[in-house]
């Protein structure tokens, strides 16, 4: 069976949903995957349909204009300046739109603090008929997969999962193999893109480590064989899971527009697994 492949908000980051809903469809991906929980981040547009009722009405209408599902929405993160409670009205919106997934990312090493808040997010998220699932990045709260691993454990809930993003995965040194024996059981969505193997990026960024991760995880992303990540490996450990194609690139987006630039990663995409015989 093809795998499904979802359209992620930071791959053409600041677009909203009934424009993101739009591009999906023509692209050609089979779902999308929206941003409607409060970033709080300076000068980012958020698009709040818990609070913007004709913003909630477009976005239904734009998904049954389409055939575009929701797969997930994001970002309930776990940081201890944020309030967990403002989730749920958002949690609630995205089940009326027929969203199966939450993303969700820790951003403490506090262990106890997190295993915590995490497993209350989830309960919050089974409300609704929602799953739960946490990232891991190499420079935040749970930074690998054996972290994660031992927090599902920990937290032990039926709607709680693994995100795997392929760039974080293969910067904390995850490999096809160890994803193949975790088992299934602990995914259900992977973010899809390529990137270098280290800090690279923005030279003006004085070699600092972490910030040069940053910008290529938020602006300097690359298509599936541009870089050097294991995808095939990661991917193929995974059968049957849905690829969200999380590739913010805004040289590309510069070039190509937010429309090419969201094509040009399905199309790459798709003609990397060709190429790799993966299913």
């Amino acid at each position: 069976m093809p795998r499904k492949f979802s359209l992620a908000y930071l791959t053409i980051p600041g677009t909203a949903p009934v424009d993101q809903i739009r591009i999906a469809k023509e692209s050609g991906y089979d779902s999308v995957s929206l941003r409607t929980i409060p970033m709080h981040l300076p000068g980012e547009p958020e698009f709040l349909l818990h609070k913007d009722q004709k913003l909630f009405e477009d976005t239904r209408a734009a998904l049954k204009e389409y055939d575009m599902p929701v797969m997930d929405i994001e970002l309930a993160r776990v940081r201890p300046d944020l309030d967990i409670n403002e989730y749920e009205p958002a949690f609630e919106k995205a089940a009326e739109l027929g969203a199966s997934d939450v993303l969700g990312s820790v951003w403490t090493r506090d262990k106890a603090y997190y295993t915590e808040q995490v497993g209350r997010i989830a309960e919050m998220a089974k409300k609704y008929g929602l799953c739960y699932n946490v990232e891991f990045l190499p420079w935040a709260g749970v930074r690998n997969l054996q972290e994660a691993i031992t927090l599902m454990d920990a937290v032990h809930m039926d709607n709680l999962f693994i995100m795997v993003d392929t760039l974080h995965a293969g910067r904390a040194g995850v490999t096809a193999a160890e994803l193949a024996r975790t088992g299934s059981k602990y995914f259900r969505f992977i973010h899809l893109c390529d990137g270098p193997a280290g800090p690279d990026g923005d030279p003006v960024l004085d070699n600092i480590k972490d910030d040069l991760m940053l910008f290529t995880a938020r602006e300097g992303r690359l298509y599936p064989g541009e870089g050097v990540m294991d995808i095939a490996g990661m991917v193929g450990a995974l059968p049957g899971i849905p690829l969200s194609i999380e590739l913010p690139n805004l040289a590309r987006i510069k070039e190509l527009g937010v429309d090419g630039h969201a094509r040009r990663c399905l199309e790459e995409s798709k003609a990397y697994f060709a190429k790799h015989h993966v299913q």
